[in-house]
């Protein structure tokens, strides 16, 4: 019923036909399309699998004497290890009391890394075959700056995720950065931060719009004069299947209407969203996948 049991069931039934793990491994991935990062354990081996296109990110640590396998960078620090190095895509890395060895037999030129783990998956302390999360997420807010200004006197960031291109949006604008939202069991406005203010508020994407509409109400409840949405990502307009929890685009708001048509909706003063060509300035030459956004 999940994608871990159907791999874990093909891995199973290709074990009894094979030699080693790492052979029932191969001919598994061999089989399954799709994004994924994964980290297997036998009773003498730990093994971890990057799909081929590296969709999903995957490193390898080491803390003392033992080696580690994770999805992001930011698990190695918070146990005390040291960052070795990324896993390719395609790779398969087997650890056993002997040592490391890498297998690249799935490695091949073509890759395609999620954006959406820059703009919002991945932990901010993270990075991402060689690319800070923080940092991207600065230049995303410095881009949509450029290309959506907007005559306003403070930003602020959709807790927790929209935080830091708000950040990036402030320091390009020149136009002071701040916090308008206490985010506990609830989110409250703080109105003393707000109150008579025009007020730039930047989010990480808009889906069904519902969440920023209420973010809008709550700014202008509290005394926001107007509020001027940016989106560091362009707009969502296909499911993603190999990461992102839309199973249709009948529920991604902006696939049946226009950026004005939002804005009227979600009641902003003004919208405006990442340029999908502006994407890359976040990763720098990283080959990207950004087909929620083009399809493509």
């Amino acid at each position: 019923t999940t994608d871990s049991e159907v791999i874990a069931y093909y891995i199973a039934r290709e074990r009894v036909r094979t030699k080693s793990v790492e052979e029932a491994i191969m001919k598994t991935a061999e089989k399954i399309k799709g994004a994924y990062g994964l980290v297997i354990a036998s009773p003498r081996k730990l093994i971890g699998v990057r799909d081929p296109l590296g969709l999903k990110p995957l490193c390898l640590g080491k803390r003392d004497d033992s080696y580690i396998i994770a999805s992001e960078s930011c698990a190695l620090t918070a146990i005390g290890a040291q960052f070795l190095r990324d896993i390719q895509p395609g790779e398969i890395v087997t650890i056993t009391r002997e040592g490391i060895t890498s297998n690249l037999t799935l490695c091949q030129s073509r890759q395609a890394h999620c954006i959406f783990e820059y703009i919002y998956f991945a932990r901010l302390d993270s990075k991402l075959d060689g690319i800070s999360v923080y940092e991207s997420r600065l230049r995303a807010g410095a881009a949509l700056a450029k290309a959506y200004p907007a005559d306003a006197d403070l930003v602020v960031g959709v807790p927790d995720s929209g935080i830091t291109a708000a950040q990036g949006f402030a320091a390009e604008s020149g136009i002071p950065f701040g916090l308008a939202f206490y985010k506990n069991s609830y989110v409250s406005v703080l109105e003393s931060a707000v109150k008579g203010k025009n007020i730039v508020l930047v989010d990480d994407s808009i889906v069904r719009g519902t969440t920023i509409a209420n973010l809008i109400h709550l700014l202008k409840h509290a005394g926001a004069k107007e509020v001027h949405v940016r989106v560091s990502s362009p707009p969502f307009l296909y499911p993603c299947y190999f990461g992102t929890d839309v199973p249709s685009n009948q529920l991604l708001i902006a696939s049946s209407h226009s950026t004005e048509e939002i804005r009227q909706l979600i009641g902003a003063d003004s919208l405006g969203y990442m340029k999908i060509e502006d994407l890359q300035s976040m990763v720098g030459d990283l080959p990207l996948c950004r087909a929620c956004f083009d399809n493509h």
